[in-house]
């Protein structure tokens, strides 16, 4: 068994997106630009409503997949080919681009805490034109494992100690947790050889072989295959991975394919209402 160390530590950059949503930006900019297959990871946390009430007005995507895991709140999610759900604490939606569509993300609640992450998931060339699919998880049909001493998992993708995720619609199959741990807790967690993996901590401190993460700090991890946490202090981090894919990523805004060429057949073909026929 090969321990996974801290390969490097991102802290997120504060930016706006949507229509003025304040959120932190942590890969996808500057000092992490991307992870293979990991295009994005936005977290947003906030009760004040000027910073997230105006959402995420309907916008296109094509080539992808995004992820909405909320922690605290309440967001609405519509599309182009009539999907429609309200995700609150602990639910998520999961929702495949793929050959192109229009969807909007939108706070029902006008005070209180809004908070949760947003990640954004490449496909491979042969998926990039494949069908939209949304899949909208509740919070009861999240399952959670034990990972250690004092270490809750819930698992939302993949399978972690022989818990499965619901989601279904995951074509690079990731492993996506969410982790909530009491003082003292300690864990030695299984995380695929070869797979590209981050852990980020939103609560609390955390170990991972010695090298500690504090709370806002993404830390990407060395290939092995086991994860090696302790902490003395109670906290929360998510632990993503996921086979990289190793192809071109060219992308503009919304759009992300492997050539420029496909970019522009995919701006084309939203000017021209045909980014979901």
């Amino acid at each position: 068994m090969t321990n996974r160390t801290i390969k490097q530590l991102v802290s997120g950059m504060p930016t706006q997106d949507g229509a003025g949503v304040s959120l932190t930006r942590i890969i996808g900019q500057r000092l992490l630009p991307n992870l293979d297959p990991f295009l994005m990871l936005d977290f947003f946390g906030s009760d004040k409503p000027d910073e997230y009430i105006a959402g995420f007005p309907p916008h296109p995507h094509r080539g992808f997949q995004t992820v909405t895991y909320m922690l605290k709140g309440k967001m609405r999610h519509r599309d182009s080919v009539g999907n429609e759900g309200i995700i609150e604490d602990g639910g998520i939606q999961w929702m495949n681009a793929g050959k192109g569509i229009i969807h909007e993300e939108m706070p029902q609640q006008t005070d209180g805490l809004l908070k949760g992450f947003q990640l954004w998931v490449n496909l491979p060339a042969k998926d990039k034109m494949s069908a939209p699919g949304y899949q909208d998880i509740q919070p009861d049909e999240v399952k959670t494992v034990s990972v250690g001493q004092s270490i809750e998992a819930k698992v939302l993708a993949g399978t972690l100690n022989g818990v499965s995720g619901p989601v279904n619609t995951a074509r690079v199959k990731p492993l996506f947790t969410d982790l909530h741990w009491q003082a003292d807790a300690s864990a030695i967690i299984p995380v695929a050889a070869g797979h590209s993996a981050f852990i980020y901590c939103y609560d609390g401190s955390l170990d991972v072989s010695g090298e500690t993460i504090t709370c806002g700090k993404l830390a990407v991890l060395n290939d092995g295959d086991e994860l090696d946490v302790a902490s003395s202090e109670a906290g929360k981090a998510i632990l993503v991975a996921a086979a990289p894919i190793g192809e071109p990523v060219v992308q503009y805004g919304p759009f992300v394919m492997n050539t420029q060429a496909e970019i522009q057949q995919a701006i084309t073909d939203y000017q021209q209402g045909k980014l979901t026929v």
